[in-house]
């Protein structure tokens, strides 16, 4: 179809919003609609979208009500019952869910797509960065802000490059085509989608199948899955001290993390600092240096990229990092990712008190893994437990955050509001606090750290504002 304008639903998302800016920048009308106003929302009006907060299509604007030139993109997260969604299905609109478009923009480049359970976001925002520190650069489509650019869309007007993060939810990343796709983990997650852990790995699987001839895939070391690539595919493995490319050396120094790592055709890169020095990093540095290194990256340009790396917001995100008190906000939602932050600060800061305040996301993924989560949780010295973010979810009955706090042993726990969250603060002694969940946790960072400020540090403190 010819297409002029495109219309979003659920334009605020992290996924939409980047291809909304996409369009943007290729001269189309863009715009949509969004449940509540954010700061994703704020910036793509300030760059010419428009947005909407109300689900009415009576009031729809003219330029997106002539349905031979308008197409209607949205996620698997809207309900059927939305009022818009509706009304352009009924009246012949073009509809695609945001998987398909972006799909169609992989087939039209070289396309490096990361998939995983956990990791996929820092380890695509870590591989676009490498890329576009070197003369090769990329465009990118990323699941996160990356805090080097504050966006979440890399254009280049050169580059045949496209790096895509894969979201296995609603088994959206069968729509891809990728030439290097990466795969960091497949542990169960989305139940409520795939009904099973055996149905959850066959889609990674799949997904394997959908890789280009010629092309590569690089998998952690370990994941319980079996590729099913064509025969002429690369498979390359990863890991923190195994695989094809593999660290070495790893050491702690001055709240640093240094490392060297091992390739299969490069040699050794020595001296290796991640410029967000959580543990887990190293892992996810490995992953991207190798899919830079395939995509035609000089070895001598993956150190100084790496160290520039300045992190994805909401993923170990330092807000307050003095000798007195640190506040970090992580995106972990699901048990394993909170295992691996809480280790990762338990490494960084050996010997301090941690707090973790975790805001479950989703009803049945809390049902799902209450046991877990708890054991995750238990390495931190205490913990404090927010109601559960629903999200796209209605209540399940029995199913609060209740069922995760009674599992928790041998840790100082409670159960609060985010309305109480500050005075508990107040009365409670802090030394590193770390808030997690993948809801708006992050809207009380400003609170929080106003709170821990107040309390902790004079208005001077080098670190007062450090973010």
């Amino acid at each position: 179809m010819h297409c002029e304008s495109i219309y979003f639903i659920g334009i605020g998302g992290i996924g939409m919003s980047n291809l909304a800016r996409y369009f943007l920048s290729r001269g189309k009308r863009v715009g949509g609609y969004d449940r509540t106003e954010s700061p994703l929302t704020r910036a793509l009006q300030d760059e010419g979208a428009l947005v909407r907060y109300e689900d009415n299509a009576a009031s729809l604007p003219a330029p997106f009500l002539d349905r031979d030139t308008t197409l209607v993109v949205y996620t698997p997260a809207v309900p059927d019952t939305h009022g818009e969604l509706r009304f352009f299905r009924e009246n012949g609109y073009t509809l695609m869910k945001r998987a398909q478009l972006l799909g169609q923009i992989t087939a039209a480049s070289d396309a490096v797509c990361v998939a995983g359970t956990h990791g996929k976001t820092t380890v695509s925002s870590m591989i676009a960065h490498l890329l576009r520190q070197s003369p090769v650069d990329c465009n990118a489509f990323l699941g996160g802000i990356l805090r080097n650019c504050n966006t979440n869309l890399l254009l280049s007007p050169t580059s045949h490059l496209t790096v895509v993060e894969a979201d296995e939810y609603d088994r959206s990343f069968h729509w891809l085509k990728p030439r290097i796709a990466v795969i960091t983990s497949a542990d169960p997650d989305h139940l409520d989608i795939y009904g099973t852990a055996t149905a959850y790995r066959e889609s990674f699987e799949t997904f394997t199948t959908l890789i280009r001839p010629g092309g590569h895939l690089i998998v952690k070391r370990g994941i319980a899955l079996t590729p099913r690539c064509d025969a002429s595919v690369k498979v390359w493995s990863y890991g923190e001290t195994e695989g094809d490319f593999h660290a070495g050396n790893i050491r702690m120094c001055d709240g640093e993390i240094l490392f060297d790592l091992h390739t299969p055709a490069h040699g050794t890169i020595h001296h290796i600092s991640p410029g967000v020095p959580a543990r887990i990093n190293v892992e996810n540095a490995t992953a991207a240096a190798a899919a830079a290194l395939l995509c035609g990256v000089a070895p001598a340009f993956v150190r100084p990229a790496l160290q520039t790396f300045g992190g994805v917001a909401r993923r170990f995100e330092f807000h307050l990092r003095t000798a007195r008190i640190v506040l970090i906000d992580d995106y972990a939602h699901h048990p394993r990712e909170l295992s691996a932050t809480l280790r990762s600060v338990r490494t960084l800061y050996p010997g301090r008190k941690i707090t973790a305040i975790f805001q479950p996301h989703l009803y049945s993924r809390t049902r799902d893994f209450a046991e877990a989560f708890a054991r995750s949780l238990t390495l931190a010295d205490e913990v404090i437990l927010l109601d559960i973010y629903p999200a796209r979810e209605e209540p399940i009955p029995g199913v609060t955050s209740r069922i995760i706090f009674d599992r928790i042993h041998a840790t100082r726990k409670t159960l609060c509001t985010a309305q109480q969250l500050p005075r508990l603060l107040r009365e409670r002694e802090t030394e590193v606090l770390i808030t997690l969940g993948a809801g708006d946790i992050d809207r009380l960072l400003p609170t929080l750290k106003r709170v821990l400020s107040e309390k902790y540090l004079a208005p001077d403190t080098p670190g007062f504002t450090d973010r």
